[in-house]
Order: structure tokens, then C-alpha cells, then sequence
């Protein structure tokens, strides 16, 4: 596919359009996050009967977009939407009930996630991308986190952001993008461990600030974007839960995938609470704040 380009510079964020020649739309990259949204063939994202359908494909640059488009990655992206190489959004939904188990080197690496074991008849918090794997993982600080046995094959929600960003592989790219720390790193550069963190200081660009109230307007969410919530009335007013956002569904509700307790795991679907952000369902009245990795 020949990525041949004209570019239109968008504002509020600052990004970059990309289209052909022709007008036909190719692509949309943010100044400051590596989350690359292009085009591709319609596809569906379905749950319980529930569907998001559109022809937008998540990929992640090796870098934050700096300004200057690199002509053969996006080449190499759009090929890959052409050969249906998953994307993050394809990577989302390897983890929802029933899916089947995808093996790399003997590691299984997706498949259907719990969300955490029952401890006194409540789901555990605290499984990450690791403890998925079963295995242990050794940070550039040289910190160990060791796998909990308890949590094979479970994600909690931001276990499962970190699984799919800083875990997973993007086509084109030939290894994960996303570096990860325990907690928080000074220069932000890291996908930190607890949704909280992931709103305070992360990779990529804060499109809508935490004000304490319900966010209510869209007009700048994009397909691909975390989306973080204040959820559990628990818990004072701090960031507790993050989802990734799919898109407007067959009704017309924006919806989002995460991992949560009542659905014990991945899900699109409205259980325990509507995977919406419009309305007043449980987390639309919680949504609090949207980046772009």
C-alpha cells in the first residue's frame, strides 16, 4: 500500500490528518502520545448482543508524535489493517470470557481472563499483566514482581491496560512500546500500575482533565483512548477504574471495554453496570477523565 499523504494540522489536541490525494481519510496522530488511529476494513466488537462496529484500527507508534510522520511506519501500519494483523483493539478482545488461549514460545499470552480469585466472597484485586503469565517480571530499576499463583490467568483493570500496551506486541512494531513501571515514574514516561497513577502521570496526553464531576461531553474522546473513572463511592473521589474506549455502539452509546469485578474480567457488556459513558448508569456518572497513550 503506498502511503502517499496530504496532512491537515487539527487543534485541541494537537494532531495531525492525514489524508490522500482523493480526501479519503488515511489517518490521525497526536502530538505527544504514540496512539495512531487509521483506516481499515468495518469490523464488529460484539458481546451479549451488544456491538460496536466502525473502520477505525488502533495501532501505537514506537514514540510519542513528535510532528514529523515517518512515512514507512505509517506504509507498514496500513498494510498491516489491509492483512487484518490485530490491533490494539483486536488484542482487547482476546481476553473476554470463552476466548480461546493464544500460546508465544509456550507462554500463553491471552485468552479468557478472570478478573481476580474469590477471597471471602469477594474478587481480589491486584492481578497484573504478569501474574496472567505466570510469570515473574524484573523492572529496569532491577525490582522483581513476582507472579501470584492465585492470579494466573487474571487482570485487573489496569493489569489489563498494561497487558495490551506495554505487554502485547502492535503491528508493525516488533516489540512492545510501552515501557512500565511499578509506580509512577518522575518523567512520566511509563505506564504506571494503578489507574490512578495512569491519570496523574503517564505516557501520552490527558484530552480531558479530572474537574470532580461527570464528563459529559465527547467531542474529543477518540477510539483507542483510556478512560478513567471515579467508580466506587468507597473510596473517596480518587481515579479507581480504567477502561479502553471502543466507540458508538449499534444504539448509538459510546462504549468502553475493561476489566472489572462483577463481570469477573474483561467485558463490553452491561453487566453489574452499562459499558457506557453517556447517561447515568454507574460509570458514566464515575467517568472522570480520558488519555491518549
Amino acid at each position: 500500500m503506498n502511503a502517499v499523504f496530504t496532512s491537515h494540522a487539527l487543534r485541541d489536541p494537537p494532531r495531525l490528518e492525514l489524508r490522500t490525494s482523493h480526501g479519503r481519510w488515511l489517518a490521525t496522530l497526536t502530538r505527544g502520545a504514540r496512539t495512531v488511529v487509521s483506516a481499515g476494513s468495518r469490523r464488529s466488537f460484539s458481546e451479549c448482543g451488544l456491538t460496536v462496529t466502525h473502520a477505525v484500527w488502533v495501532r501505537a507508534l514506537p514514540q510519542p508524535f513528535a510532528g514529523t510522520v515517518d512515512a514507512a511506519w505509517l506504509q507498514r501500519a496500513l498494510a498491516a489493517n489491509a492483512r487484518h494483523q490485530p490491533d490494539l483493539l483486536a488484542l482487547a478482545m482476546q481476553y473476554l470470557g470463552g476466548a480461546p488461549a493464544r500460546r508465544e514460545g509456550g507462554l500463553q499470552i491471552a485468552g479468557d481472563a478472570a478478573y481476580g480469585p474469590l477471597v471471602d466472597g469477594k474478587r481480589q484485586e491486584g492481578a497484573d499483566f504478569n501474574d496472567y503469565l505466570g510469570v515473574d517480571w524484573i523492572y529496569p530499576d532491577d525490582s522483581v514482581d513476582a507472579a501470584e499463583p492465585g492470579q494466573l490467568r487474571c487482570l485487573d483493570c489496569s493489569g489489563y491496560v498494561r497487558m495490551l500496551w506495554g505487554f502485547r506486541r502492535h503491528a508493525p512494531n516488533a516489540a512492545p512500546v510501552m515501557p512500565l513501571a511499578r509506580t509512577s515514574s518522575a518523567d512520566g514516561r511509563a505506564l504506571p500500575r494503578r489507574a490512578v497513577q495512569m491519570n496523574a502521570r503517564a505516557p501520552g496526553v490527558l484530552i480531558e482533565r479530572d474537574r470532580g464531576v461527570q464528563l459529559r461531553d465527547f467531542a474529543r474522546l477518540g477510539v483507542g483512548d483510556l478512560v478513567l473513572f471515579d467508580a466506587d463511592p468507597d473510596d473517596g473521589t480518587a481515579i479507581d477504574h480504567v477502561g479502553l474506549y471502543l466507540g458508538l455502539d449499534d444504539d448509538g452509546h459510546h462504549r468502553f471495554i475493561s476489566s472489572r469485578k462483577g463481570a469477573n474480567g474483561p467485558t463490553l457488556a452491561d453487566v453489574h453496570g452499562k459499558s457506557i459513558l453517556d447517561g447515568n448508569g454507574l460509570f458514566a456518572r464515575g467517568l472522570r477523565a480520558v488519555r491518549r497513550l
